[in-house]
């Protein structure tokens, strides 16, 4: 299947907008508390990766096999894709751009899940069968 059906997506995506929650409060907190901005969205990207792990895993793709050292292996290496494409957009937006912290956020998010971080998860992450759930 080339393209997501439309109730994984959008159960990824509200798995994603938890996982944004959390990321958010995180980089605010961090931000707020004086610590650098890429360092903060590093952070709280890998915080958040955990979340959406947990959450596409049981709800978006209702993926019930056992965990598997090469399931978690994919995903982090996924999610430390995503962290590092995330501070280092972080870095560019907000800090070289001016662009102020959650809103930029807001782009550099939106842009790196459905750029990168939804469909490398559907491909490599929670492989969607041939077979209709």
């Amino acid at each position: 299947m080339l393209f997501p059906t439309p109730v994984k997506f959008g159960l990824a995506t509200l798995c994603a907008m938890l996982a944004g929650v959390v990321d958010v409060v995180v980089l605010t907190v961090l931000v707020e508390l004086g610590a650098p901005i890429a360092l903060a969205a590093a952070i709280s990207t890998a915080l958040a990766a955990a979340t959406a792990f947990l959450g596409n895993k049981y709800v978006a793709f209702r993926d019930r096999a056992p965990l598997s050292v090469q399931q978690v292996a994919t995903f982090v290496a996924i999610a430390a894709g995503t962290t590092l494409l995330t501070a280092a957009a972080m870095q560019l937006v907000a800090v070289h751009l001016g662009v102020p912290y959650l809103i930029a956020k807001g782009i550099v998010g939106t842009a790196t899940f459905v750029g990168w971080s939804y469909p490398a998860q559907r491909r490599f992450v929670f492989r969607v069968s041939s077979v209709p759930a």
